[in-house]
């Protein structure tokens, strides 16, 4: 399988661009203590010619990354390329959701290799109950039974003992007699644990001894015992957990592989099976420090669970919708051919500019990853470019990756400059990246350069503000909350690691100093966290005046808590010069981290390209760069059976226009289990959902079609989609329309499933045959009993049948509230005229539903 043969791997394991980003000045970036002048550059040096192995992808996982079958979606993992997740065992009762053979379905169709199984998380409580090895015996041996019985076996991993140096057998001890009793204690208990694992399940892989954190004393003695009984674990497991891991991994590593030396035992896969703190989550910044490190060393790594199951620790919000921390991922998983060695300003340092870099010949790609560290300038110092492969000129394309926060959808990293390169004669270049924040990270790609110019790239004005700035905002009847620090490590993210709480009286407000270059629109991005129980307002005041009566009143959806950050957007016309942005208290309760102002663009206008050569490819394409124009990065040339995959955002559910940029054969597009056909630059109607939409491309006759990007634009449109309220339907037993202020129509119909006669029969309209896009709009706020720190929320399903066919189950992630509602899409086949859906769940509850809406996927 794909990383297994990796797994050698794992084991051996100066010329200038004009300007890569904008200049930065107070006004454009008004963080607190940002200077007007930025530092001098750090140089982060990348050598093409130091291989480190091919990429690995080993640090995408995540614990309890996946919660059910479809949350997340499969079109928010595909991409993503996952190698490991750990989850629990099948009935486990730590956690209400995220049994590994139930969500192994989604995880395995979608490219996932192996899943990791914490044996210990089917106690219930946390610290799990010590009753004994007699009690835990029988329960490993069902897991062992189920796993080996499961389609896929040998992709399961044993985890026998989670943390054993604090929980049971207290290996932290610095009492030497309390320390040796539960060592001994371990030693028996892990071999008869793996020695009963192994006589169900003959080939199983175990892995362990799973320590909090990196243990200098109890590892010479486990391995050396464990050589001797002939049960030493099969991947090497130990957590890091804490800010100090970004300057101490590569020591425990180097000890690890030194320490396999000296027992005299084979080279093992490592799994640091828990990684990062709640202030490193979703932030692309901090994650580059996190991945480049694990990549590099070539060993696998997953996100910790610190909050909510089926998000992928923060990266996904919803089920499909990408925000700054997935696209970050989504570009870790893009690099192909091998990594190369990147020397940073300061190696094995807390939160400093760190890389990672690929170069594949084949593709006649190097992508560099960096990001981390203070706000500022880099240069990025590029060695061994192979002239003979690239020519004496690349095209380097500079993208950013921003934080969205946890709940803030996020719209494709932004390309910030497309340029030529002169290659020096030494095979060097330098890419000068100025205006750096903080929080974001940025992806450097390099392409031999054709003939023709790269499109210039667009980048509006943009500025930020903090809520806490005593300069540029006003609190009123507010309280200025530290968030996320090295100190504080498991505190929640926040830009600038400060928000503003505690705005609940009548008088509350925080009012923003803002100064914008010219008269127009802007996009207005509020980064707020909602633990009200339902949508939230603010008043919206512009120079002490009330804005338009569309912007006045500002709606905060839920978050899971205060600290939990979500993005509202709306658009203001400002005119050019200094005003005042109130929001003000109005019904509810938010917090406010900072606003964003974003000139003349809304996420609702997107116009993006997809560069083709940086697509997923199937088959043998041919890589072309004998045109540097457009995007800038060649051409994809599919014929026979090649294809590519293009991951296409969408910041709302409807019709969008999709055209496929290059020239030769028609084009073939899949998208949501349906295909049209079009020819290059020809643009077409396609609806997508709100969130991720995978769309694949191939020629439609079997010749050559040769494709440069395939470009999304539009707002949305909804025109052609049909609303049909639940309550309108024909309600079956239990089922009852219930009053709500939230809900469309001002009702919903809810006690829907827990018998197949508690249904929701909805009669819809088809102007044709054909595949059509069902938008379910629910809330569902199901959660089981409170865990110290995770947030123990339950998805709902239903069964959705069209007429008298079978019926698709379809699952619903939390809400956060039943006030909040979401919605998901679902491909349904239609006869032409009057169809009738129905909505069920004979086992359990399905969501309370608010409306549907349906539309032929090609408009």
């Amino acid at each position: 399988m794909r990383k297994r043969q990796a797994l050698a791997a794992v084991i051996a394991g100066a010329a200038l661009i004009a300007a890569a980003l904008p200049g930065a000045s107070y006004a454009d970036n008004p963080n607190p203590g940002q200077s007007k002048a930025e530092a001098a550059a750090q140089r982060i040096a990348v050598d093409l010619a130091a291989s480190e192995g091919p990429v690995l992808h080993g640090a995408n996982g995540a614990l309890y990354g996946l919660s059910d079958d479809g949350v997340p979606s499969d079109a928010a993992l595909a991409p993503l390329k996952l190698t490991t997740i750990s989850q629990k065992p099948e009935g486990g009762l730590q956690h209400p959701n995220g049994d590994a053979l139930t969500v192994s379905k989604s995880f395995f169709r979608n490219g996932g290799d192996d899943v990791y199984i914490l044996l210990q998380d089917m106690y219930t409580q946390w610290p799990y109950q010590d009753l004994g090895i007699d009690d835990y015996l029988p329960k490993v041996e069902k897991m062992a039974k189920d796993v080996a019985g499961a389609p896929h076996s040998e992709r399961f991993v044993y985890v026998p003992f989670n943390e054993p140096d604090q929980i049971w057998y207290k290996l932290d001890s610095s009492d030497p007699a309390a320390y040796q009793k539960g060592r001994d204690r371990f030693f028996a208990e892990w071999k008869t644990v793996y020695q009963r694992i192994r006589s169900i399940d003959p080939t199983a892989r175990i892995a362990g001894p799973n320590e909090a954190g990196y243990d200098t004393r109890f590892l010479p003695e486990f391995l050396t015992w464990a050589k001797a009984n002939n049960v030493l674990p099969d991947v090497m497991t130990w957590h890091e957990l804490s800010s100090g891991s970004l300057k101490d991994f590569q020591s425990h590593y180097d000890h690890y592989r030194a320490l396999e030396k000296s027992v005299g035992i084979s080279p093992r896969p490592i799994s640091i099976d828990e990684y990062a703190n709640r202030r490193d989550l979703s932030v692309p910044g901090q994650l580059v420090q996190w991945v480049s490190m694990f990549e590099r060393n070539k060993v696998y790594a997953n996100q910790a669970y610190w909050d909510a199951a089926g998000n992928l620790s923060g990266n996904v919000v919803r089920s499909n919708i990408p925000n700054g921390g997935w696209w970050f991922f989504r570009w870790y998983a893009g690099m192909t051919g091998r990594t190369v060695k990147v020397t940073p300003p300061t190696a094995n340092a807390i939160d400093t500019l760190q890389g990672l870099a690929s170069y594949d010949p084949s593709r006649k790609q190097a992508q560099i990853l960096v990001g981390g560290g203070s706000a500022g300038a880099a240069d990025v110092a590029v060695q061994h470019v192979d002239r003979d492969l690239f020519g004496s000129r690349v095209v380097a394309t500079v993208s950013e990756a921003e934080w969205s926060g946890y709940e803030g959808a996020a719209a494709p990293p932004r390309v910030l400059s497309r340029s030529e390169v002169k290659v020096g004669a030494d095979g060097s270049l330098t890419v000068p990246l100025t205006g750096m924040k903080t929080m974001s990270a940025y992806r450097i790609t390099l392409t031999p350069a054709g003939t023709g110019t790269p499109r210039a790239a667009d980048v509006p004005w943009s500025a930020s503000y903090e809520a806490e700035d005593p300069v540029r905002a006003t609190i009123t009847d507010g309280q200025v909350y530290t968030q996320g620090t090295v100190s504080n490590a498991n505190g929640y993210a926040a830009s600038g690691t400060k928000d503003v709480g505690s705005l609940n009286k009548p008088t509350s407000k925080v009012a923003f100093d803002v100064d914008v270059p010219k008269t127009g629109n802007y996009d207005l991005a509020i980064f707020y966290g909602n633990q009200a129980g339902a949508p939230s307002t603010q008043t919206l005041t512009i120079d002490g005046q009330p804005a338009s009566a569309e912007e006045q009143t500002v709606t905060y959806p839920s978050t899971l808590n205060w600290t939990y950050r979500g993005i509202q957007h709306l658009t203001v016309r400002l005119g050019a010069g200094r005003h005042t942005l109130t929001l003000a208290h109005d019904k509810g309760e938010v917090t406010l981290d900072k606003i964003d102002l974003t000139a003349a663009t809304t996420p609702a206008a997107s116009s993006v390209s997809y560069e083709a050569t940086l697509a997923d490819p199937s088959g043998s394409p041919r890589y072309d760069y004998s045109s540097a124009a457009g995007v800038g990065t060649g051409s994809l040339e599919l014929d026979g059976p090649d294809a590519a995959v293009f991951d296409v955002y969408a910041p709302r559910d409807g019709y969008y226009t999709l055209t496929p940029r290059g020239s030769g054969a028609p084009v073939k597009l899949s998208l949501h289990g349906t295909t049209t056909t079009t020819a290059p630059e020809r643009a077409l109607r396609l609806f997508l959902t709100a969130g991720n939409n995978r769309v694949t491309a191939a020629s439609a006759t079997g010749s050559a079609v040769r494709l440069s990007s395939l470009d999304a634009t539009g707002a949305g449109d909804t025109a052609g989609l049909a609303s049909y309220e639940a309550e309108s339907g024909t309600l079956g037993g239990a089922a009852a329309t219930t009053s709500s202020e939230y809900a469309s129509g001002g009702a919903y119909v809810g006690s829907l499933g827990a018998g197949a006669a508690n249904n929701l029969k909805l009669t819809v309209q088809a102007h044709s045959a054909g595949r059509y896009m069902l938008i379910v709009h629910y809330a569902n706020n199901q959660r089981a009993d409170g865990h110290q720190y995770n947030t123990n929320i339950i998805s709902r399903t239903a069964d959705i049948a069209v007429g008298s066919g079978a019926a698709q189950r379809v699952t619903f992630k939390n809400t956060w509230t039943w006030n909040d509602y979401w919605s998901v899409g679902v491909p349904v086949d239609l006869a032409k005229g009057a169809n009738t859906l129905t909505f069920s769940n004979a086992g359990s509850y399905a969501p309370n539903i608010d409306r549907v809406q349906l539309a032929p996927v090609t408009g």
